[in-house]
């Protein structure tokens, strides 16, 4: 399914080729989309497509890895082909993308950052069920920094500036 969308969505979209290319503009994408910019540490990237006028992304890999992210102690697998349309803090109707749920993986479709609380991240399946975490286990690991976008994190520090007032500190 994912190749037919990608050809699908080809006409039109910026397409990047060469791994370093590639991760560089994987992570401009999430910071575009003021993503969480270790969300998807892919390797070995061979091709990366966004076509702005669908919304519609599309990352290639050589192969599909497993990553651990540590943080949360969760196991994700990124498939060969991984899509997604993109909007503002959320991606939805991915293709590519399982957890490992105590021993069978289950398939992502959707991910989230709501604008009420913008240090939490929400992971749903197909089914409707879902899952959330902080934004910060899925900083990039190579530069250390939390991944909360700056906006985002003014907003988060905002909030629990309010937050203390109301408790007196």
């Amino acid at each position: 399914m994912g190749s037919q969308a990608i050809e699908a969505h080809r006409e039109g979209a910026e397409v990047y080729r060469g791994a370093a290319l590639c991760a560089e503009k994987a992570v401009e994408l999430l910071g575009g989309t003021q993503m969480p910019r270790g969300l998807l540490p892919l390797a070995e990237m061979e091709e990366v497509g966004y076509n702005r006028a669908t919304g519609f992304v599309w990352l290639r890999q050589k192969k599909s890895i497993t990553h651990t992210f540590k943080q949360i102690s969760r196991q994700v697998s990124y498939a060969a082909e991984v899509t997604a349309f993109v909007e503002d803090r959320r991606m939805k109707r991915m293709t590519g993308v399982k957890t490992k749920e105590l021993l069978i993986w289950v398939s992502l479709s959707d991910m989230y950052i709501d604008k009420d609380d913008p240090s939490k991240i929400n992971f749903k399946t197909p089914t409707g069920l879902g899952r959330t975490y902080p934004v910060e286990a899925f900083a990039k690991e190579d530069d250390g920094k939390a991944k909360l976008p700056a906006a985002a994190a003014a907003a988060a520090n905002g909030k629990e500036t309010a937050v203390n007032a109301k408790a007196g500190k």
